[in-house]
């Protein structure tokens, strides 16, 4: 039988990886009806499932209310951080395009969770300039708690989080 694949942003599996690290391992559907409470299980129950990388609309964004007709129509609070672009969809794919230069990644490629949680550590670095419009003390916390998830998911049994 051959392997399940899903879709997924760059940034989605890094907030799902940095969710990890706060200690989240119960997922809730969310208002607006995308999927990543569904994604994030069968992430933390498969470390090795296959993952293909997506820069438009993932398998996460695909039954959401602002998914028309195959593009995002929702905006972000720019009051923390105004040279970001309102647009949702502008700005996931700013940031996407960061993470992939990052860890070295292109849209379509496939990878296992665990191999993409790898690359991630390795090549992550000082996050503060793949989110230069967000103030450096919010993302400090993002970048602790996604290095304790990457951390909780490559090693599982040290229970770090």
């Amino acid at each position: 039988m051959p392997q399940e694949i899903f879709s997924i942003k760059p940034h989605h599996f890094v907030d799902i990886i940095t969710s990890f690290g706060t200690g989240k391992k119960t997922f809730e559907p969310h208002p607006y009806g995308h999927d990543a409470h569904t994604v994030s299980q069968r992430i933390l129950d498969d470390r090795d499932i296959l993952i293909e990388t997506e820069l438009g609309i993932d398998d996460i964004c695909k039954p959401c209310i602002h998914n028309v007709s195959g593009s995002c129509d929702d905006t972000i609070d720019t009051s923390f951080r105004p040279t970001a672009p309102s647009s949702k969809s502008d700005w996931n794919l700013l940031i996407d395009r960061r993470w992939c230069n990052r860890i070295k990644i292109k849209q379509g490629d496939r990878l296992s969770a665990r191999e993409l949680v790898q690359r991630i550590r390795y090549y992550m670095g000082d996050i503060t300039d793949i989110y230069l419009e967000i103030p450096d003390d919010r993302i400090a916390e993002k970048a602790q708690n996604l290095l304790k998830g990457i951390r909780f998911f490559l090693e599982p049994e040290n229970n770090f989080v």
